[in-house]
């Protein structure tokens, strides 16, 4: 814990664990770019879905992986992280039933990368949680 003099009370936050977070989560855009980065996050939990839903010979556990992955996508919650995730469960997905179309593949492992390497936006639960916040002390 570090005591900050200008604010003028101790952190609850131990420092290391609040530079970790800064690290995943650099940027919330707001606005057209967040819009965008909402949009690209819901064609990548749709994109997911719709691979792994509908084949009967996929196990429950990856049909229900691929519904709970994109559920967390969608409201953008440790996105970055999430996103990966879910570009190796697609993996999964193409060993187990093949690759119907490599540039819908191609397309999808360059979304999932793009927004794993972004982050989630302004309109997202990452946002909420750990965007930045104006500090006003008490007077």
């Amino acid at each position: 814990m570090k005591r900050y003099l200008a604010i003028g009370f101790t952190g609850t936050v131990p420092w290391r664990t609040l530079n970790r977070v800064q690290r995943l989560f650099f940027m919330f855009p707001h606005g057209p770019p967040g819009l965008a980065l909402l949009l690209l996050r819901a064609a990548v939990a749709i994109a997911l879905l719709i691979e792994s839903h509908g084949h009967p010979w996929l196990s429950g556990v990856m049909q229900a992986s691929a519904i709970l992955l994109s559920l967390v996508i969608l409201v953008g919650y440790w996105t970055p992280i999430v996103a990966s995730i879910a570009l190796v469960l697609h993996g999964f997905v193409w060993i187990a039933l093949g690759v119907d179309s490599t540039a819908v593949a191609i397309v999808f492992c360059l979304d999932a990368i793009a927004l794993a390497l972004l982050g989630p936006g302004a309109y997202s639960l990452d946002s909420y949680r750990f965007g930045r916040r104006l500090l006003v002390p008490p007077p």
